[in-house]
């Protein structure tokens, strides 16, 4: 029988970051047919150097959960308070204090220094007084541990001396080092340039350069544009805040210009650079000389890494995220014609120390041995020392302390404690913490009594665990009768008594006595034992297709009294019936469960597992399913043997899925198909016993890729991977050119085209064309070779043919293998030509003051039929090449030429043109427009009814000199919400309208003109209803009057009301 699954698993060491215990169960689904089942009958027992389950009331020591960081406090920050963090958990809580340099912090004796919780705050912190290396101390009554240690810096940028900076003064062509001399700062600043004035920035390039170690201006060369004043800026980089220099002048010496010289280094890297894994590394190298010297780098014995960069030209070797591997001594050579200098330096990595094996807080008996090791890695190899309650542990007694290792003898009570293993080097150090607790107490069961259920005929285990230290003597009795070991009864080393082959006389209470010096403790065991359990599984194998459903009943045979708990597993893994819920479903009686699978995969197939577990007993049976469907992919396909139209192939087999393989089908892709097509095979079809095949009917000097389906009767399944792209071999050329055309071209041209051959059908290199022609009732062939395979078109000249002469074409194809094919032959007519002749009758007349039309006729009939016409236009004060350019839409003999200026004399001419060019030009026609029309709107609107008509009146338009005179007037009356419009024209400032019976009009009129239409006047808007008439009149007059008509007449007030002038129609 398996021992008893309540039992707790317990360690006595753990991390420090956990610091509880607990009952482990298994994560069983819901099948119980009860809420709760046996299992929860059982007790547990946890070992005598258990720690017990975590509660609110358990006690330990310090652990840190924030140690202090570094901090750079910027001096000009509006917020005068630097806070140190630090936060530690521990039963009882904590108390803190603090150190500085390893000095302890008096916040009674310093008013600046307050606590807040575990926080150090600083208050108007300096760097005189407050910069260095900071550490919290957390301590309980089980214990100290110290932090690790964080470094407060302070950032400012000091001002420039206000000193006034010397002159320098060189030779043209020598070089120069402008000093920048910054003020204090802290920390790490940024150098630039400024010339002459801000923000006018030096640039760095090949000549000139900046040093981001020196902060200096580095000039190799200086040239006469160099001349200037320079000012260094600087910029802090946690403030950003900036400060300029006094300026430096840098002038030219007249007394010569500096010679060539050999190139001389004048900043460079240290010769021994250190780095941190993982940070940037700027290695700087700039020389002096003229001509200007190149900058080259090289690692000695080894190669400079891939992913370093050169900046500033080659002044700066960059290395981003340094590596170990990339340490080395590293040289930069600076080269002109004049010679060469170099300098070699060494850059070694270092890396933090890293833990690789930490402490574990832990629990032990008096007297037992405690051995602890921690390890780490770091380079240079760190070192170690260890802390108890943060003070230094070195071997002495009991204690032995070597590297990482800590050896207790006969562990006491007072060493129990927080211990700290510290690993350091040059570079920093860290911290590993643990707690170890020393136990003294009496026996004590957790749970008492404890029932056991045992299955008939199995083996079962009493376990005897008392929680004790140090470790008890333990007996075994049963009744009042101390257990005496036998064959089937035995106790074994860790006091668990064992019955082997348990019958119903084994029934009963044991009592497991615990006793050490401090006391004793008695836990009762009940035995129940009970009939072994049977399950049954069916079928136990089937098979069936894909897309069906199927049912597997698993019943348990088991002792009534007890729960049974099912569970479902699928190849050894529990099922998961909320993420497989489409396809598994389990449904449950008292003793029985069964299992639908529904919709089946192929993924469905292998071994279902069906486990029934009683408090007792666990049992597991097993049914295997078959799933039949369509074959999975074939194996990998080769292709064996390429000719210009197939190709031999090979594959392996795939899965059948329980189901025959009958046929494969190949398939091919090429850059000219729409995905994958399938293949003509020899044979065909491909039957399923077949691992080769033949593609026919390819085409030549085409790359393939070819794939495989196979296919059964329950379908066609997933294609196999692609194999590798192959090209066909060449073959001449089988298909000829289409559609073969011609046609247009200048006077004297055979313009030949025709649609090209595309690349899938040229079948192989040098493909072309061969273009034969033939004027008709000719014998022989002319023939020329187009070599490009885009070309569409040839155009053959020829002086001696006329114009419209028929030639037989015909276009055929090559390549390097032969020539191919010939197209049908066509007849092609040579080029017409552009128009030979201009137009004839050219008239031009004007019809307004920005309109003149012209009329012409087109020239005789014959070669170079114009397909259009071409109008120019140009006033009389303009050259004709900068006039204006119409035609028209199609072959129409009279144009409207609009948009031009009142008055005006203009040019014109009229030119043919079709798709082969234009033809010549008519002579000049000349037309002037005619006088812009009256500015001045009609005014003074009135108006009288009777009956339906409406007699309107108005002031007549009398034209300024420069405008056309007035020939009449033109009234518009519109009804609103219809499209009809009434327009009355009349030679008089007077006229009479008609309107039908109700409705709204507007009337509106303009002055006619030779020149055209004048200005709109304003609008009169007119409502009738029943017989009456309402005006109101938008009048740009500022005079309103009503007149009075004899009563024959049916009257109606005239009002003439200011209103805004309308929009004009």
């Amino acid at each position: 029988m398996k021992p008893d699954s309540s039992s707790v698993l317990n360690s006595r060491s753990r991390p420090r970051q956990h610091h509880s215990g607990g009952l482990v169960t298994p994560d069983w689904p819901a099948f119980s047919s009860h809420p709760l089942s046996a299992l929860s009958l059982l007790g547990s027992q946890e070992d005598y150097r258990s720690e017990g389950k975590a509660n609110e009331s358990e006690e330990f020591g310090p652990v840190f959960t924030q140690e202090p960081e570094d901090v750079i406090f910027p001096l000009d920050s509006d917020e005068k308070k630097v806070a140190m963090h630090c936060e530690a958990r521990g039963n009882p809580p904590p108390t803190y204090s603090w150190y500085i340099n390893r000095t302890e912090v008096d916040a009674d004796g310093d008013y600046r220094y307050s606590f807040i919780d575990g926080n150090l705050i600083i208050t108007n912190g300096s760097e005189t007084h407050d910069y260095g290396k900071y550490q919290c101390k957390a301590e309980n009554s089980f214990g100290t541990v110290l932090s690790r240690e964080a470094l407060l810096q302070f950032a400012y940028l000091g001002a420039f001396s206000t000193k006034t900076r010397g002159g320098v003064s060189v030779r043209e062509g020598q070089g120069v080092v402008l000093m920048c001399t910054p003020p204090a700062h802290s920390p790490e600043i940024i150098y630039s340039w400024v010339f002459n004035e801000f923000p006018s920035f030096v640039a760095e390039d090949s000549r000139r350069f900046i040093s981001q170690d020196t902060g200096n201006l580095y000039i190799s060369k200086v040239q006469p544009h160099d001349v200037g004043s320079y000012i260094c800026l600087v910029k802090n980089t946690v403030t950003n805040a900036r400060v300029l220099s006094p300026p430096t002048p840098l002038t030219l010496k007249t007394d010569g210009v500096m010679g060539e010289y050999e190139p001389k280094i004048e900043v460079h890297f240290p010769t021994s650079v250190l780095a941190a894994k993982g940070v940037t590394v700027r290695l700087e190298c700039f020389a002096l000389g003229n001509p200007v010297p190149t900058i080259t780098w090289r690692k000695i014995n080894g190669n400079i890494p891939k992913k370093a960069r050169l900046r500033k030209s080659q002044a700066v070797l960059e290395i981003p995220n340094i590596q170990l591997e990339d340490s080395g001594t590293y040289e930069c050579k600076a080269e002109n014609p004049r010679g060469g200098t170099a300098f070699k330096g060494h850059l070694q990595v270092y890396t933090l120390p890293q833990w690789v094996r930490m402490i574990n807080d832990t629990q032990m008996d008096s007297g037992e041995k405690l051995q602890w090791e921690c390890k780490a890695m770091g380079r240079p190899r760190p070192t170690y020392r260890w802390l108890r309650n943060g003070l230094p542990l070195t071997s002495q007694g009991r204690v032995e302390t070597l590297n990482g290792e800590l050896t207790i003898h006969k562990v006491q009570q007072a060493d129990s404690g927080m211990y700290q293993c510290v690993a350091e080097n040059k570079y920093g150090a860290i911290y590993s913490n643990a707690e170890l607790k020393i136990l003294a107490s009496a026996p004590v069961f957790v749970h008492n009594p404890v029932r056991v259920i045992a299955t008939l005929g199995k083996d079962v285990s009493l376990e005897c665990k008392p929680r004790a230290s140090p470790k008890p003597r333990i007996t075994w009795r049963r009744g009042d009768r101390r257990i005496q070991q036998n064959k089937r009864i035995m106790l074994l080393r860790n006091n668990t008594l064992r019955i082997v082959n348990s019958s119903r006389a084994d029934e009963g209470n044991y009592v497991c006595r615990a006793e050490n010096q401090l006391g004793s403790a008695e836990m009762t065991a009940i035995l129940w034992v009970k009939e072994a359990m049977r399950v049954e599984l069916s079928p136990s194998r089937v098979e069936v297709t894909v897309g069906e459903s199927v049912v597997l009943s698993c019943k348990a045979t088991h002792d009534t009294s007890l729960d049974v708990a099912f569970q479902w597993f699928f190849n050894q893994k529990p099922i998961n019936f909320q993420q497989d819920g489409g396809h598994f479903e389990y449904i449950q009686t008292s003793s029985t469960v069964d299992l639908m699978i529904r919709s089946i995969l192929l993924k469905h197939a292998g071994k279902y597992g069906c486990r029934a577990q009683t408090s007792a007993d666990s049992v597991f049976a097993e049914a295997e399913l078959l799933v039949r469907g369509p074959p999975g992919p074939p194996g990998v396909v080769i292709v064996e043997e390429i000719t210009d139209t197939t190709a031999t192939l090979s594959w392996t087999r795939g899965l059948d899925n329980h189901s025959p393989i009958s046929t494969y089908n190949l398939q091919a892709r090429s850059p000219f198909s729409l995905g994958w097509q399938t293949v003509k095979t020899d044979p065909d079809p491909v039957t399923g016993d077949m691992e080769s095949a033949m593609a026919v009917e390819l085409n030549p000097w085409v790359e393939y890729e070819f794939r495989v389906v196979a296919s059964n009767a329950i379908g066609t399944g997933d294609p196999s991977a692609p194999s590798r792209g192959v090209r066909t071999k060449e073959a001449v050329p089988s298909v000829a050119p289409a559609n073969v055309s011609g046609g247009n071209g200048r006077r004297h041209e055979l313009v030949i085209s025709w649609e090209p051959v595309s690349e899938e059908f040229q079948n192989g290199e040098g493909f072309g064309y061969i273009v034969a022609f033939r004027a008709n009732g000719s014998r022989g062939w002319k023939e020329k070779m187009v070599t490009s395979a885009d070309s569409t078109t040839y155009k053959y000249r020829d002086e001696t043919f006329p114009p419209l002469t028929p030639f037989e074409v015909k276009v055929g194809v090559y390549n390097n293998k032969g020539d191919g094919p010939f197209s049908k032959v066509v007849v092609i007519h040579s080029a017409e030509g552009e128009p030979r002749e201009a137009p004839s009758d050219v008239k031009a007349y004007s019809i307004s003051s920005t309109e003149i039309r012209i009329t012409w006729k087109p020239p005789n009939p014959g070669p170079g039929k114009p397909r259009g016409y071409e109008v120019s236009l140009w006033k009389d004060s303009e050259q004709e090449e900068s006039g204006k350019k119409q035609r028209t839409l199609k072959n129409e003999t009279s144009m409207v030429l609009t948009g031009l200026e009142g008055n005006s004399m203009y040019h014109i001419t009229v030119k043919g043109f079709n798709s082969i060019g234009q033809g010549p030009a008519t002579a000049a026609v000349t037309a002037r427009t005619r006088k812009a029309p009256p500015a001045q709107p009609p005014s003074s609107l009135m108006w009288i009814q009777e009956g339906n008509n409406v007699t309107l009146s108005w002031d007549p338009v009398k034209a300024k000199d420069n405008e056309s005179d007035v020939i009449g007037y033109m009234v518009l009356l519109k009804q609103e919400g219809r499209g009809h419009n009434q327009v009355t024209r009349t030679i008089n400032p007077s006229t009479i309208l008609s309107l039908p019976e109700g409705g709204t009009y507007t009337i509106e009129v303009r002055a006619l003109s030779e020149g055209g239409e004048g200005a709109v006047s304003s609008q009169v808007r007119l409502v009738t209803s029943s017989g009456k008439l309402e005006a109101s009149v938008r009048a740009k007059s500022s005079q309103c009057s009503v007149h009075c008509l004899p009563q024959s007449l049916t009257w109606t007030a005239l009002l003439l009301v200011l209103l805004v002038p309308s929009a004009s129609w």
